[in-house]
Formats: structure tokens, C-alpha cells, sequence
């Protein structure tokens, strides 16, 4: 969500600043701004909308200084305004914030009856009241902060610049990540490596609960209960032009086209060439002595696991139980023993799956994650932590880390398959041979472009869509329609194709579009007999499925999407690309912001 950066630097701090906001901007957010301190001088520009907004007014009105802190703002507290923005200032401390302050209404109380106004709606201004309401009592800049974070309830990552020091940036985390950036003679903090990858590759990442004191030439990072401790220092090596578009409209676009050789290298990792033994890192995992898995996450890494499931539990036999990560905790479910939580997350900062993961420790046997930074707190915390190897993805809708997931959690079902005598060693070989094929026929649905692209168009001047899949193809559906609703606008749903006469028929006319996932498998026959019921109603059915599936669905169909054949296993993975074009397609064919479609953030950091 947020975006946090800091400047302690030999040079003006803020084309810095905005060009590492800039590169946070797949975070989502709706306004942005900076501080710097100049002369010993605090001050702060900030704008609503586009980064581009905030360049502007800082050709206009400039803001010198080689220390500063940035930020982007995604709504929570109070609508996306230029006081809402921040930084927030306090007379001589600004703060930038990700998270939710949680009893911040309680520590208003305390500041209005000290007769101490408040000028925006936000949790986070009452940080910056509180700190500097410290130091007009006597604290320093360090001290006030370190009382204002104690009096702190929720999560945050924070970010103080004061006026007069021109050295010194106090940073914490708490549920939110937060990172230290190593140069010569130089200091910066970000939420991620990401933003500081043009500014320096040696990082130091924050532990939960860690207060950082940074200055040009030291970091002081003390932890939750106060006392001195190192970090460990990591060169992180991100490709600085992974951020470009690489001559493609939008970064979803490319990251669409990326997804034969992110796959190609996930796999291989997973399985490398002449091997048919999956290799996990340290003591991997031993399925034979695993009662039960349990999957959890969030969006589209949610349908990866509706997914996985078809997978353990046909190919390994193995009872899966898969839950939405923001309800997991609060039921407090039973876990028993023998069972290992496994956690997928693309940034691995989910805010409600870290926190079903902590819910976990302790009670299950293993916790083992799938995600895809891994120097993320959910990878830091679990026993295992697999990469899925996507890179850096920029678009909002999640496209080639979805594909990966799949990838990562398919070759741990045949693992399962395999460890518990349900899958022959023979039969290993032909799956393993199959998957390493999945590169290839990604390829061709790619080129299936310019024909998805008619039926994107077509699709644009629809209200609402449904989506319907049966089997392994039921959790595609879901994805299909989250995709479409995310970046289109459009309203779409998914069903299992058996529950359409279970109410959702009625919604069927004329006017309405059904998006028919239906490789020619064991369940076909089923899925055309209700895609039958959807044209008997004058539906207008979008028939995803290779040559034999289009052929023994006979006429009627308004569109087609002509896939090349593959193996049940992979289908789901194949299927995802048509999904990902069609809303793409549809997206651009409306005029709507693709990378960033409204209201939506790429890493949800709060709950």
C-alpha cells in the first residue's frame, strides 16, 4: 500500500525522492508528498493524484535540502486530499506513515483536552501532534519519537524528519515492513528494496518491533524491548530497469509476456535439468508424515490455493483445507497435529496472512510459505520459505506471480503425490516432463493476443460478466472474474458451472456475457451441458477450450478462444493467460488505468 522513503544524502534529496516514490507506485496510492530540511529549515510539498502532480508543483516551488522523507498515500483515514496527504507536520516534526493507528481516537482525546488542534481527518497526524507535543515538554527529537511509538496501538511503519537536523531520520516498524539503505557517507530508508535499487544494494531490513536512529555514516536499531541489537546487512541484487516497460503499453502487459521464462526459471529451480527429484532448500518437506495441509492467502494468491487443493488432494491424496487469510485468525480454528500451514503471498507483507501465519506458530508442525520476494517478513518467519522467482511485478492485478504460484504449489502436489506412494517414479518422470513443456504452450496461448483482443473489445460494452468453471477450472473462473472486475470496472462473478441453476440462471439475457472455461476434460461434457442452458437463455457465451472442446460444442457460441491443447494438470495454468488478455484487453479498450486501477493497492500492508 504506502510507500515510505528517506534521504540522508550527499545531494539534493528531492529528485530522490520522487523518483524512488516512483517506483513504489505499484504499491496503489492516491496522493504523495515530501518533506526535506534545508538551512535546519522543515518544509513539505504534497499533491493529490499522479506523482506527476507532485513534480509539478515542485518545478513551480521547489524544495532544497539533502535530507527529506517521501511518501504515497493510500486512503484509510479521511478522503484523498492535499491536507489528508502526507507528510504530516507538527511544528517542527514531520512523520510519513503506512498502517493504521488503532486507538488514535483515544490519543486525539488526550490532545484536545491540551487544547491542541487537529487540521485533517487522518490517524496519522495525531503521530506528529503527539511527538512534537514531547518536545515542546523537554523531550529531544529521538526521546519525543520513542514516547510517541510507546503510546502507539496497530500497525506502522514510520518515518520522523525533524527541523533543525539536518542528520537524522528515526525509523520503526510494526506490522508494516521497513528497510535501511547502506551508502558511502549516505543513509536512506524504504518500504521495500525496490525503491532505494537506484540508490544503493546493500539493505538492512527491520525486525517486527525494531526502532531505528539513522544518520549519514550510522544506524543505531534497537529492538522491541529496547535493547542495542545488529541486523544483518544484505547486498540485494534488483535490476533497476525491471521497473520499465520494455517498449510495452503497460507494465501488465509485459508481465504477461514475461510469464514463458519466469516459468522456465521457477521450474527449473524446483527441478532442475535431468532431475526428477523436487529440491526444496535446508530440510525440505516430508508429505509421508503430513495429516494435513492447510492453505491460506489472500486475492488471487486465495485462488492459487482453491487451486492447489484439486491438486494435493487428487495427486497425493492429501486433506486440504484452504481459508481467506482476513478471517482465518478470527475464527480461531483448530489446528491438529501433524498439520503444516502453508502460506502464499506475492509481496510477502500481507498484512492479514502474516497474521494468520503468527496465529499458526507455535500450533502447527511446519509453517511454509510461497512468495516472492524473500526477504519478506512472511518468508523471514516461516520455516520454508520458497521462492516462486517472478521477479519484480509492477501491475496492480497480479498476472506471471500468479502463474508461478501455481507453478511452485503444482510441482510440491507431485512431491506429495510422490512421497506418499501415489505417484510412481515413472509417472513422476511423465509429470515432471509435462510440466517442463508448460513454457512452451504459455507461448502459444500468447499468441492468441490480437483474437482475445476482438473479444476484449466486444466484452468492453458489457455491465456485467459471468464466469463459470468446473473441477480445476472453478478457481480459474474466480480468477477471471476478480481480474476483470479489478482493472475494467466491470461487474463479474464466477460459479461453479453446476450451481448456475442454483439462482444464478436467473441473471441470464441477452445482454449478458458467460466466459466458459472448458478444457476438453472428464468434466467437458457437464460444462457444455450448462454453457447449453446459458444460449437456451440467450446468453452470449465466451467458449474457452482447445480445437476438440470448440468443435463438440457445436454452433451457438457468440466468441471462442481457440487454446492449444495440454495435460489436466497444467490447464489451470494455461487457462490463466486467456483470462489475464481478456481483461487486459477489455481494461484498455474502456480507458482505464491498468497498472493502477482506482482504489486498489499491490501490497496490502493493513488490515
Amino acid at each position: 500500500m504506502c510507500g515510505i522513503v528517506g534521504v540522508l544524502g550527499n545531494h539534493e534529496a528531492a529528485p530522490l525522492l520522487v523518483e524512488a516514490l516512483k517506483r513504489l507506485e505499484y504499491r496503489g496510492y492516491d496522493s504523495a508528498g515530501i518533506a526535506t530540511v534545508n538551512n535546519g529549515v522543515l518544509d513539505r510539498r504534497r499533491a493529490v493524484g499522479k506523482l506527476v502532480n507532485l513534480s509539478d508543483l515542485l518545478v513551480h516551488d521547489p524544495l532544497p535540502g539533502k535530507s527529506g522523507i517521501g511518501h504515497t498515500r493510500w486512503a484509510t483515514h479521511g478522503a484523498p486530499t492535499v491536507d489528508n496527504a502526507h507528510p504530516h507536520r507538527a511544528g517542527s516534526v514531520a512523520v510519513v506513515h503506512n498502517g493504521i493507528v488503532e486507538n488514535y481516537r483515544d490519543l486525539r482525546a488526550e490532545l484536545a483536552d491540551l487544547g491542541i488542534a487537529f487540521q485533517t481527518e487522518t490517524d496519522t497526524e495525531t503521530i506528529a501532534l503527539m511527538t512534537e507535543r514531547h518536545m515542546r515538554d523537554g523531550s529531544s527529537p529521538i526521546e519525543a519519537a520513542n514516547k510517541t511509538l510507546d503510546q502507539l496501538t496497530g500497525a506502522f511503519a514510520l518515518a520522523f524528519l525533524f527541523d533543525g537536523e539536518e542528520d537524522l531520520i528515526v525509523a520503526a516498524r510494526k506490522g508494516s515492513p521497513l528497510a535501511i539503505g547502506h551508502g558511502t557517507g549516505e543513509m536512506f530508508v524504504g518500504s521495500d528494496a525496490i525503491a532505494l535499487a537506484p540508490l544503493t544494494d546493500q539493505i538492512t531490513y527491520l525486525e517486527e518491533g525494531d526502532r531505528a536512529v539513522v544518520t549519514r555514516n550510522t544506524l543505531e536499531i534497537r529492538d522491541i524491548n529496547g535493547a542495542l541489537v545488529n541486523r544483518n546487512m544484505r547486498r540485494i541484487e534488483v535490476d533497476t530497469t525491471s521497473v520499465d516497460k520494455s517498449g510495452h503499453k503497460h507494465f501488465m502487459a509485459k508481465e504477461i509476456a514475461e510469464q514463458p521464462n519466469v516459468l522456465a526459471r521457477a521450474i527449473d529451480h524446483y527441478l532442475p535439468a535431468g532431475e526428477t527429484t523436487v529440491n526444496l532448500p535446508g530440510e525440505g518437506l516430508n508429505f509421508a508424515q503430513i495429516e494435513r495441509l492447510t492453505l491460506v492467502a489472500c486475492g488471487t494468491a486465495y485462488y492459487a490455493c482453491m487451486t492447489a487443493k484439486y491438486w494435493f488432494e487428487n495427486l497425493a491424496r492429501l486433506p486440504v483445507e484452504i481459508d481467506v487469510a482476513s478471517e482465518y485468525r478470527y475464527r480461531e480454528p483448530p489446528i491438529t497435529p501433524g498439520t503444516v500451514a502453508l502460506f502464499v503471498s506475492q509481496s510477502g507483507e500481507t498484512a492479514d496472512t502474516l497474521a494468520a501465519l503468527r496465529y499458526c506458530k507455535g500450533k502447527a508442525d511446519k509453517i511454509v510459505s510461497v512468495v516472492n520476494v524473500p526477504e519478506s517478513s512472511i518468508a523471514r518467519e516461516s520455516d520454508l520459505a520458497l521462492p516462486i522467482l517472478a521477479g519484480i511485478e509492477v501491475g496492480v492485478a497480479s498476472t506471471k506471480a500468479f502463474t508461478c504460484q501455481l507453478s511452485v504449489l503444482l510441482v510440491l502436489a507431485l512431491k506429495a503425490g510422490f512421497d506418499r506412494g501415489h505417484i510412481s517414479a515413472d509417472q513422476m518422470q511423465d509429470h515432471v516432463a509435462t510440466l517442463r513443456g508448460l513454457p512452451s504452450v504459455v507461448n502459444a496461448a500468447l499468441d492468441l493476443n490480437k483474437a482475445i483482443q476482438r473479444t476484449g473489445q466486444a466484452l468492453s460494452e458489457a455491465r456485467d460478466v459471468l464466469f463459470l468453471g468446473r473441477g480445476q477450472m472453478y478457481p480459474l473462473a474466480h480468477e477471471g472474474a476478480l481480474k476483470l472486475k479489478e482493472i475494467s470496472y466491470i461487474h463479474a462473478e464466477a460459479y461453479a458451472s453446476g450451481e448456475l441453476k442454483h439462482g444464478p440462471i436467473a441473471l441470464i439475457d441477452k445482454h449478458m456475457p458467460v466466459v466458459v472455461m472448458a478444457p476438453r476434460d472428464a468434466l467437458f461434457d457437464k460444462t457444455i451441458s450448462n454453457m447449453q442452458e446459458v444460449m437456451a437463455r440467450k446468453g452470449k457465451v465466451v467458449l474457452i477450450s482447445d480445437a476438440d472442446g470448440i468443435e463438440q460444442a457445436g454452433d451457438g457460441v457468440w466468441r471462442t478462444i481457440r487454446m492449444p491443447s495440454v495435460a489436466d494438470i497444467l490447464a489451470p495454468i494455461l487457462y490463466a493467460v486467456p483470462a489475464q488478455l481478456l481483461a487486459y484487453h477489455t481494461a484498455v479498450a474502456k480507458g482505464t488505468d491498468v497498472d493502477q486501477p482506482r482504489n486498489l493497492a499491490k501490497s496490502v500492508t493493513v488490515e
